[in-house]
């Protein structure tokens, strides 16, 4: 057997640590090999799964391609040996959730969950069935913006419904998070901005914070503990806050002047939360997650301007921060000092977030195609993947298969 590269090794001992460090997460009582809610139950990128498949194509390591009517790009979320999904038929009028067999592929339920007499329109990156579904027990939690929110047993009995009215304008795309009892999200539209904390037994409010002077935006928050304390980071147009998850007080606020519609959900490390300020012209920040009150400069760890995300979710994986341009830019950071290791072109624009998965990071542009690279300070390319379709829902990885969703199908790819 051929000695193993030192990047290769360096690959697996850090996927064999984050691996230990998942299976120790309070944050959710999934199993490691349930993918729950967008960027996985861990709501990083990162996956335990081993065994994943390295090279793909239509033809090779596909054990299934289900048909998907209408347009979602709400990523996949699996549980249970179920693959939950949602999209939008008839231009939006009919909201639908789909229940798949994990191991077939075969549709099993398909829901109609709202019917919008005018969705409105979308933004071209986007569609009226964005948000990821949250799976926690035997209920799934359906987000549609404006639209209305919902919650089902996994059986398909309806639980509740409630709507939330703010003017998405491009339509929906943040995804809710649970925190304790609460199913929390980020409303952020043209004409009003707040966050809400929702009964996740009875979807009645508990609490709403009004964001103050601000512009729209599509993030869906983390949740991370400061001082062992659970604190909710919610990225907002021009402001990113940071709220008790339980009351929805407010902790701190920090303002990045000009952004807007901002998309990547936050990632948290070494005590820095990584965000990215949005439309036109982004920054990204490395912010310290102490303080009070508005915070200033003295709590920018660092920032760069240089090839930032404005759609695709950073990566944290062991020292390294790994982002993605709009333009298809990969660029690998020192998560404690911004420095940049390298840089280099995934192929065509990408607005997926990364998955750390095997030891390896994948990254899917919006053409299909997937390159799995190497983690670490110097560039490894591991593969080159490609599928027919486009591709701007974020991978999952659960059940030992990576799920993608393109434009019209659902892939499971595995060994």
């Amino acid at each position: 057997m051929p000695p193993r590269s030192t990047a290769a090794i360096r690959a697996l001992v850090i996927g064999l640590m984050v691996g230990l460090m998942l299976a120790v997460l309070p944050m959710t009582a999934a199993r490691s090999a349930d993918w729950t809610e967008f960027r996985g139950p861990g709501q990083q990128g990162h996956s335990a799964e081993t065994g994943l498949p390295l090279a793909w194509s239509e033809t090779e390591h596909v054990a299934w391609k289900t048909d998907v009517p209408g347009l979602g790009w709400s990523s996949p979320a699996v549980a249970a040996g179920k693959v939950w999904i949602t999209t939008g038929v008839d231009d939006g009028r009919s909201l639908r959730v789909l229940r798949l067999d994990a191991s077939t592929g075969a549709i099993e339920t398909n829901l109609e969950v709202f019917t919008p007499a005018e969705p409105g329109s979308v933004h071209s990156k986007n569609s009226h069935a964005s948000p990821t579904p949250l799976i926690e027990g035997d209920r799934v939690y359906l987000h549609f913006g404006s639209h209305g929110t919902a919650c089902f047993a996994t059986d398909g009995t309806e639980i509740w419904k409630t709507k939330l009215d703010y003017n998405h304008r491009h339509g929906p795309a943040g995804s809710p998070v649970l925190c304790g009892d609460l199913l929390v999200i980020s409303c952020d539209g043209t004409d009003v901005q707040f966050v809400v904390g929702l009964d996740k037994a009875t979807g009645q409010e508990v609490w709403r914070r009004p964001r103050g002077e601000g512009r729209m935006a599509y993030s869906t928050p983390t949740v991370t503990e400061v001082d062992g304390r659970p604190l909710l980071i919610s990225c907002g147009g021009e402001w990113v806050v940071a709220y008790e998850p339980a009351t929805g007080e407010e902790r701190w606020r920090f303002r990045y002047p000009g952004g807007y519609s901002n998309v990547p959900r936050p990632v948290t490390g070494f005590g820095l939360t990584f965000v990215s300020s949005g439309y036109d012209t982004p920054v990204f920040y490395a912010l310290r997650l102490d303080g009070r009150g508005e915070l200033g400069e003295d709590h920018v760890a660092w920032k760069t301007a240089k090839a930032v995300t404005r759609n695709s979710s950073p990566l944290l994986v062991g020292e390294e921060l790994y982002m993605v341009s709009d333009n298809g830019v990969i660029s690998c950071l020192d998560a404690r000092t911004g420095s940049v290791h390298w840089q280099e072109r995934l192929g065509g624009d990408c607005t997926a977030s990364p998955l750390f998965a095997d030891g390896r990071i994948y990254i899917t542009d919006e053409n299909g195609l997937t390159k799995v690279i190497a983690p670490g300070t110097t560039f490894q390319e591991l593969a080159v993947n490609q599928l027919p379709g486009r591709t701007l829902a974020s991978l999952a990885a659960a059940d030992g298969a990576l799920f993608l969703r393109t434009d019209s199908s659902l892939y499971r790819l595995d060994d």
